[in-house]
C-alpha cells in the first residue's frame, strides 16, 4: 500500500511539474491526457478513487487518534502500537499529499485550458484587429482618392461655371448686337419705304411734267 502511494505521489508530482514547466511538447501531451481522463466515465472514476482514498484517510486518522488515546491511558505505547501509529501516519500523509496534488493538478489543468482558450481568443482578436487595420488603411486610401477626385471635380465645376458665365456674357452681347441689327434693319426698311414713296412722287411729278409739255406742243 505504501509503495503504491509513493508511486502515485511520484506520478502526480511529475504531472504537476510538467504542467508548471513547459518542456517541449510534454505539457501539451499531459493536457491532452487529462482531457481524455475527464471525458466519458473518467470523472466518475476519479471521484470514486478520491472518495475511497478520503475514507481510508479518515480511517487512518481515527486509528492514529485511537492509538494515541490508548497510549495516553497506558502512559506509553507498545512497540507494536508505535509501528502501527507510524504506518497509519505515513499512509495518511501520503494520501493527504496525493489528494492535495490531485486537486492541484485538476485546478492547474482547468486554468491552463482557460489560458489556452484566452490565448486562442487573443490570437483571433489580434488577427481581427490586423484585418480591421488593413481595412482601415484601404478605406483611408479610398477616402484620399475620393478627396482628390472631389477636388478635381470641383475644379472642373468651377471651370464650367466660369465658361458658362463667359458664354452667358457672349450670348447677352450677341443678343444686344442682334437687337441693334434688327433696329438698324427696321430703320433701313423705313428709310427704304420713305425713299420708295418719294420715288413714286417723283415719278408722278415727272409724268405730270411730261403731260404738260405735250399739251404746250399741241
Amino acid at each position: 500500500m505504501i509503495q503504491l502511494l509513493f508511486l502515485v505521489l511520484f506520478a502526480e508530482g511529475v504531472v504537476a511539474f510538467l504542467l508548471m514547466v513547459k518542456i517541449g511538447p510534454l505539457r501539451e501531451l499531459v493536457i491532452k491526457g487529462l482531457d481524455q481522463v475527464k471525458m466519458g466515465k473518467g470523472p466518475a472514476t476519479v471521484k470514486t478513487i478520491a472518495g475511497t482514498m478520503s475514507v481510508i484517510l479518515l480511517s487512518n486518522f481515527f486509528s492514529i487518534v485511537k492509538i494515541q488515546n490508548k497510549g495516553a491511558k497506558l502512559g506509553t505505547m507498545t512497540p507494536m502500537d508505535q509501528v502501527l501509529w507510524r504506518t497509519h501516519l505515513l499512509e495518511a500523509s501520503l494520501m493527504g499529499f496525493s489528494l492535495f496534488l490531485g486537486f492541484l493538478i485538476d485546478r492547474m489543468h482547468h486554468y491552463l485550458r482557460k489560458l489556452i482558450g484566452l490565448r486562442d481568443t487573443v490570437g483571433a482578436s489580434r488577427q481581427e484587429v490586423e484585418r480591421l487595420e488593413k481595412e482601415k488603411l484601404q478605406l483611408k486610401e479610398k477616402e484620399e482618392k475620393a478627396t482628390e477626385e472631389i477636388k478635381l471635380l470641383q475644379k472642373e465645376i468651377s471651370n464650367l461655371t466660369e465658361n458658362m458665365k463667359k458664354l452667358k456674357l457672349e450670348s447677352e452681347e450677341k443678343d444686344k448686337r442682334v437687337e441693334t441689327a434688327e433696329a438698324h434693319v427696321a430703320a433701313l426698311q423705313k428709310q427704304s419705304a420713305d425713299l420708295l414713296l418719294e420715288y413714286d412722287h417723283l415719278l408722278e411729278d415727272n409724268q405730270n411734267l411730261q403731260n404738260q409739255a405735250l399739251g404746250y406742243r399741241t
